[in-house]
Formats: structure tokens, sequence, C-alpha cells
């Protein structure tokens, strides 16, 4: 006697919320994906969205730039937009929306994985942005977000960190009526983040719409005027939260509590606990090592190290600016490189 197995649970049934049965803003395909309700972006605020991976932020994100039209939950026959509209009626949607088809709006949008941008574009850092520039502030975007250096150098020649600017750069050297940037921090120290959300904050006008995904919630708390958090089942489904303000999302994110609906999306909350004195922990350390000092040469590049020493069972943090040789020396002192 036979038994059929599927390993590696390729199969999951997942039991859904009964409330996701309505709302259903887009749907993939069948057993696919689907998003319910969708961010509400108002003129002259910044709208940040918050939820974990996966969840639909970058679905939203498209459908909201008027890329991806909003099938309602109806894949096998998308309604035509007169029913989409009167689906969000009376709501900002609806004017949003409407304004997306009768006004032509221009949406850019920042795209979230910014390593795979050498694969898309090809040219100079230099070349690029002239091109896509119409606000005659590149002189100033360069300098604020520190891509003088690297202005005439080619996509593929850039850092995690330099793509990212490059990718914020492309954006807003633009005019355009929603501004999109998904996950506009990553790659960046602490200095960086904090110059890059001040450039998106001065983007704002009382007639244009500017949405940000983030994770980093101080980066959310500087640059929001008010949150949506997402919450759901990674690739299974994502509900988008009514509009609330800065600290009460973080808060809802945080807590995994939203009360105005009395519905919690997350078993636990997530906190950051903080003692006054940290314990004294007696740890074995069975060995110790050191590296000299020395002085190492990349192009115009110097980076100078004191000799030191560390050893096992022990947690070391290195602070620094991007550029400034971390991981030249890591590189060094554990490879000999």
């Amino acid at each position: 006697m036979s038994c059929s197995k599927c390993p590696y649970e390729a199969i999951k049934i997942i039991n859904l919320p009964s409330n996701l049965a309505k709302d259903t803003t887009h749907r993939f395909s069948k057993n696919s994906f689907k998003l319910h309700r969708l961010p509400t972006p108002r003129t002259g605020e910044v709208l940040g969205l918050v939820g974990t991976n996966g969840i639909g932020k970058s679905t939203a994100l498209k459908i909201l730039a008027g890329k991806l039209k909003p099938n309602l939950g109806k894949f096998e026959s998308p309604p035509d937009w007169p029913s989409i509209l009167s689906y969000f009626r009376g709501s900002e949607l609806q004017n949003y929306f409407t304004k997306i088809l009768e006004d032509n709006l221009k949406a850019v949008a920042k795209p979230q994985y910014v390593d795979q941008i050498p694969k898309a574009a090809k040219g100079q850092v230099q070349e690029l942005l002239i091109k896509k520039c119409d606000r005659e502030n590149l002189l100033q975007i360069y300098e604020e977000l520190e891509l003088t250096g690297v202005k005439d150098r080619t996509l593929d020649q850039l850092s995690g960190g330099e793509l990212q600017r490059f990718a914020i750069a492309m954006c807003v050297v633009q005019h355009a009526d929603v501004y999109m940037f998904d996950e506009p921090s990553s790659y960046l120290d602490v200095k960086q983040r904090l110059k890059a959300a001040k450039i998106i904050r001065d983007l704002v006008t009382p007639h244009n719409y500017v949405i940000v995904v983030e994770h980093d919630l101080a980066v959310l708390d500087y640059l929001s005027d008010y949150v949506c958090c997402l919450y759901g089942m990674p690739g299974v489904y994502g509900v988008v939260t009514l509009p609330s303000g800065v600290r009460e999302g973080i808060n809802i994110f945080l807590d995994g509590f939203i009360p105005t609906e009395n519905m919690r999306f997350r078993d636990s909350e997530l906190s950051f606990k903080v003692t006054d004195q940290a314990e004294k922990e007696v740890v074995k350390r069975t060995a110790r090592y050191t590296y000299p000092s020395f002085t190492k040469h990349i192009g115009n590049f110097e980076l100078k190290v004191e000799g030191g020493e560390f050893t096992d069972s022990e947690i070391i943090v290195m602070l620094g600016e991007n550029g400034t040789g971390k991981t030249t020396m890591i590189r060094f002192v554990l490879f000999c490189k």
C-alpha cells in the first residue's frame, strides 16, 4: 500500500479572518495574495506606510501610482474604471482616482530594491540625472545627497548606499503630482537618513501627494504627517488600517492591536526594553586575538587603523559613517586583505 505525501510543506492551508470577506481592493489570481483597502493620500501631507515585508505595501503603491488597476477581487472579469470609482464613492480615494484619470497626474516612484537598478538602467549618474531633471535643483541635490564625488561613475560602480541616494535624487529632481518612496532609508547611515528625510519633506506643497514606505520608525516619525499600518500574512493577504496620527499609528504597529476596530493582528507586542544597569555576566573567554596597526590605500582613499585586540564571547559594535572604511578594516583584520 503506497502513500502520497506532499513534502516540504508545499501546500499550506490558512484560515482567514471572517471580516476579510469584503473590502478586497486587489487579488492577483485564485488562491493568491489579496489586498484589502488602500492607504488614503492627502495633498500637502506626507503619508507614511509601515508593515512587515510581503504584506502589500508595494502593491498599494503601484495602484496609487496608476500602474496597477485595482480589480476589487474580481481577477477573472476585472471591473472598468466607472465601476471602480463607484466602489470608492464618497471617500477621499474617489477624488484621488478621479484626478489620476482625468487630470493625468504624474507619479514618480523610488523602487524598493535599489540593488537592481544597474540591471534596469545604464549610464553615468550625472548623465541620467540631467536627463530627468526639470526642477533646477540638481546642484543642490548633488550636495545634499553627497553625490558630487560619484556623479561621473556608472551605475554598476555604485555601492548600495550610493544607489539609494541616486534613486532618491532621480525622484526629487522631477516635477510630479505624486511622489512615492519605497524604503528610502535602507543602505543609509543615520546622518544620510536624516538628510534624505529632510529632502523628501521639502517636496510637500499644498497641491501634491507624498507617500513613503518606511521600516525605520524614527525616520517614519520624522517624515510622516499621518500613518497607515498594514497587517496580515506575508504572501497571503494584507489589510490597510484607517489613517491615524503618527504616534498612534506607530503604537498600533508596535502593539499589534487596533483600538478603533478592537482588532488584534499580532499575538504579542514589539517591545524595546532597556535596563538601567546592564547585568554583569561572567563569560569564559578562551581565546584572544590581536591585530597590528596598519594603513590601507584603495585608490584615493586612505584608512589608518591603530592596533587592538578582541576576544571570543563578546560583541563589538563599529560606528561610523558610510564610506569611512569599516568594511575594509574588517576584511583586513579577518582575511589580511
